[in-house]
């Protein structure tokens, strides 16, 4: 057994592993427990230490008060160790990616979109769908295409980058649900010109994906219509059904190296109390699937929870020292809870944590990565910001990401109205933010992509749904530790 890192006494772990074995919840793994109810809020990440160029944030960590707005201080933006290296557009949805293709091209694809059609009048200014982006100038992108397809103008949270077989897919989705139309396009060759390979409704109704490393096996998941289907897409042009689940709610879906086991953020579907019962990481054993037995059964592996959740959203799997982990984020904030205390509602903010997976049946907490505004206190005194009451945004994380799935040293978290945030993960019991970046509109910032990586110019790509597509580069010394 791994020594514990999680703050957690070895004596209370001890007694709630028995409580859970003497329940019969086999599986099921709740590391805090309701014994642990002063831990519910875990402290901040130490904040960052800002070097020469940087403009820093005024208070507290992560916030943008409403006194900065009306001196104009916001208007300049804040950076930390980091500084704009390019920009285009006006609008941003839930992803950015990057891709090389086979003739040293680079390209980035983000959707431009949070919502399409609510704020169809704003995409407008700079164009629908996914946008393709030549990267080969970072501190020029030039829109080198827009893809209007039906699943690229409402991909929600479902576009992804194949990277090994240069494959692009999104399903048609919204945040309930839509119709699942897949569609695949081919980049391997041009990532400016994609090719459209296939348009099919296999994946039934849309919202999330996750991609096998070997871009043989898609998943589509629908949080509001409640179906999980795995696509086989050995032959892009021509997919088919592995397999179909109903009755389960769950969101992003990432999986192991080998394509066997898969990473599920579990939303849950009790919805009947005051808060998301089940709601963290789910484990699934996939491998019938990955193999292409016939009737393939689905195996969960372990459940585990944490009592400051808010909506999970995704887990990226990573490895470090010959051991698994996932770098999990919620989104939002867990505005069911304790409806009518502002201070409850508003301060139960999810964030991100590292999670060692190693065993996959006892899965455990290492450590967390939240901001100090995203505390409860903090969360109240910043509860007139602009932005910042929302209950689908404000002072929250929404998407995270790391350089490589072999030994990163930094990881990257869009918190919305927090902007970029970086941090170094080089201890993985003790994060550290090193670096952050935020350009808030007037209407604050809405900062929901999943961050990419250029790691050759030490930089990191997001895009804002108010203020468009940024390449950002890390400076004073914290672009090294991308180095491996």
């Amino acid at each position: 057994m791994p020594r514990r890192t999680s703050r957690i006494p070895a004596l209370r772990q001890l007694a709630l592993t028995l409580v859970v074995l003497a329940a019969g919840t086999l599986g099921v793994v709740s590391i805090e427990g309701a014994a642990a109810e002063a831990d519910r809020f875990p402290a901040a990440t130490p904040a960052a230490d800002c070097g020469p160029g940087s403009r820093p944030e005024t208070g507290v960590q992560g916030r943008v008060p409403s006194s900065d707005y009306d001196s104009g201080r916001a208007a300049r933006g804040y950076r930390c160790n980091t500084r704009p290296v390019g920009r285009q557009g006006s609008t941003g949805g839930f992803k950015v990616l990057r891709y090389r293709d086979k003739q040293g091209h680079t390209c980035a694809y983000y959707d431009s979109t949070r919502a399409f059609p609510t704020d169809l009048l704003q995409q407008t200014q700079t164009g629908l769908g996914v946008v393709v982006l030549d990267m080969d100038r970072p501190r020029t992108p030039r829109v080198a295409r827009t893809l209007t397809s039906p699943s690229m103008l409402s991909p929600h949270e479902s576009l992804l980058v194949n990277q090994r077989r240069g494959l692009l897919a999104a399903v048609m989705g919204t945040a309930f649900a839509a119709p699942g139309v897949l569609e695949i396009y081919d980049i391997s060759n041009n990532c400016r010109r994609p090719e459209l390979l296939s348009r099919s409704n296999q994946a039934i109704l849309g919202h999330e994906s996750g991609w096998s490393l070997d871009g043989r096996t898609f998943y589509g998941t629908s949080s509001g219509g409640n179906t999980f289907v795995a696509l086989d897409v050995s032959d892009p042009t021509s997919p088919s059904s592995l397999y179909v689940e109903r009755g389960v709610n769950y969101h992003g879906l990432r999986l192991s190296g080998d394509g066997r086991t898969l990473y599920v953020a579990n939303i849950g579907n009790d919805l009947s109390g005051a808060r998301l019962p089940g709601e963290g990481l789910r484990i699934l054993d996939v491998s019938e699937i990955q193999d292409r037995v016939a009737n393939p059964q689905v195996r969960t592996l372990s459940d585990l929870t944490w009592p400051e959740s808010s909506i999970p959203q995704v887990a990226q799997p990573f490895r470090r020292k010959g051991r698994s982990y996932v770098l999990q984020v919620d989104e939002f904030s867990d505005y069911g809870y304790n409806a009518g205390s502002l201070e409850a509602k508003n301060a139960h903010v999810g964030a991100a944590r590292i999670i060692d997976v190693t065993d996959a049946e006892e899965p455990w907490i290492v450590s967390r990565l939240r901001l100090g505004v995203q505390q409860p206190k903090a969360r109240i005194a910043a509860d007139g910001d602009p932005g910042a009451n929302t209950p689908l945004g404000g002072y929250t994380a929404h998407y995270c990401s790391v350089p490589s799935r072999k030994n990163p040293k930094l990881a990257a978290c869009s918190m919305i109205g927090s902007g970029l945030r970086i941090f170094d993960i080089s201890d993985l019991a003790r994060p550290q933010e090193v670096a952050y970046f935020n350009k808030p509109s007037s209407d604050g910032a809405a900062a929901f992509s999943q961050p990419a990586w250029d790691i050759k110019r030490r930089s990191v790509w997001y895009s804002d749904g108010n203020a468009g597509f940024f390449a950002v580069r890390l400076t004073n010394g914290v672009g090294r530790l991308l180095r491996r």
